[in-house]
């Protein structure tokens, strides 16, 4: 399933009678089990197009288009945000299987996915910890399970590593993607930090301006599964270069596919 995002446009009306305008004239296509990394200045209007996309705001013009329809039981979309937001009363097992409790599935049937994403991603032997008992990254992995749990069709991720320290990141780039390579999910990742993006993603979309609007779409070709040292590569610095130069609104020549 593609997820087609159609000449978004948003504003915002404030207080004092003026408008803000944070989007205009986003066109994006995600594709089935598509990583794509949204990168750009604080304010440019990523976090606004991933709320947009996800439902939790409506566009002003524009569509958000799933090309094919979903089966009922599995959502469009799920989220991961910055500030996590697991159930400090739930242990992880129960974080996890609380959309799928949501969606009236059957005892066995969240048990076994439960199982399934513990896992995945790493938390084999804390399913019974609570969020307080865990450290950053065990968060990260228990809200990205969670997410996950009911099989979304795109998976949206917020600045979800932001809050961690530089080697927790980095163990978090490589263990989301693992899992990306893993499931085949597809991913809608927003992020200020351009190296994860280019670690992460297959494409990754640069933005700016006010209001934000798509500067380039910046093809990553990296070689799969993903390791450290990819990025040391001169193809990685390249990208880097690329990326920051069209964020600084100094753009080089770049191979983009819109």
């Amino acid at each position: 399933m593609r997820a087609l995002i159609k000449n978004i446009s948003k504003q915002f009306n404030n207080r004092d009678g003026t408008i803000l305008k944070a989007l205009e004239g986003v066109n994006l296509t995600i594709s089935e089990g598509e990583f794509v990394a949204v990168v750009g200045r604080s304010g440019c209007g990523k976090s606004t197009l991933l709320n947009i996309v996800a439902g939790l705001l409506s566009a002003s013009e524009g569509d958000v288009i799933f090309d094919e329809l979903s089966d009922g039981n599995r959502p469009l979309t799920s989220v991961v945000f910055q500030d996590l937001a697991l159930f400090p009363w739930r242990n992880v097992k129960k974080n996890i299987t609380y959309g799928l409790e949501e969606q009236g599935a059957a005892r066995e049937t969240r048990n076994a996915r439960a199982r399934e994403l513990i896992a995945l991603v790493g938390l084999s032997g804390f399913e019974n910890h609570y969020p307080h008992q865990l450290s950053g990254g065990m968060k990260q992995r228990a809200a990205i399970a969670r997410a996950m749990a009911v099989n979304p069709e795109l998976l949206l991720m917020d600045e979800p590593f932001s809050a961690l320290d530089a080697q927790i990141r980095m163990d978090m780039q490589l263990e989301l993607s693992r899992i990306y390579d893993t499931t085949g999910q597809s991913f809608l990742y927003i992020t200020h930090y351009i190296p994860e993006a280019v670690f992460l993603a297959d494409r990754v979309v640069v933005m700016g301006g006010k209001p934000g609007r798509i500067l380039n779409i910046v093809p990553i070709h990296l070689p799969r599964p993903r390791e450290e040292k990819v990025k040391v590569s001169p193809d990685f610095v390249n990208y880097l270069d690329l990326i920051w130069s069209e964020v600084r609104g100094k753009p080089q020549r770049l191979g983009a596919d819109r």
